[in-house]
């Protein structure tokens, strides 16, 4: 069975980058994939990548992580307007995948479409 784990913007706000990224990876570990709506920082980013290849085991062969985010538009007045939502609300626009590397084989971004592409041995249980 494949389980996907929804996560708010306002669930990990408030968590420091640390509790963020124990949050997001203790999830995963559980053979979940994670949609969490917003980005993470770059140095979170870094950060969990490099905590995930500390805790490759047997078990735990590792991520995938894909962040997907709109193509911001050119409008001044738009660019001004959102960049006030940003600094007021948090980065919320966008969506970050983050899978078991054992269930996702690869992410795959388009435009107006992300592609999912799973090991079916490891949704199936088959070895």
């Amino acid at each position: 069975m494949l389980t996907l784990q929804f996560i708010p913007f306002n669930e990990i706000e408030s968590l420091s980058s640390e509790r963020r990224i124990a949050k997001l990876l203790g999830i995963v570990k559980k053979n979940k994939i994670v949609l969490m709506q917003g980005r993470l920082k770059p140095t979170e980013e870094t950060t969990l990548i490099e905590r995930t290849m500390e805790e490759v085991n047997k078990e735990f062969k590792g991520i995938e992580l894909c962040t997907v985010y709109p193509t911001p538009e050119k409008k001044v007045g738009t660019q001004i307007k959102q960049a006030m939502v940003k600094f007021l609300v948090g980065d919320r626009e966008g969506l970050t995948i983050i899978g078991p590397a054992t269930i996702i084989k690869e992410i795959k971004r388009n435009p107006d479409k992300i592609e999912l592409l799973t090991h079916t041995r490891g949704l199936l249980g088959r070895k």
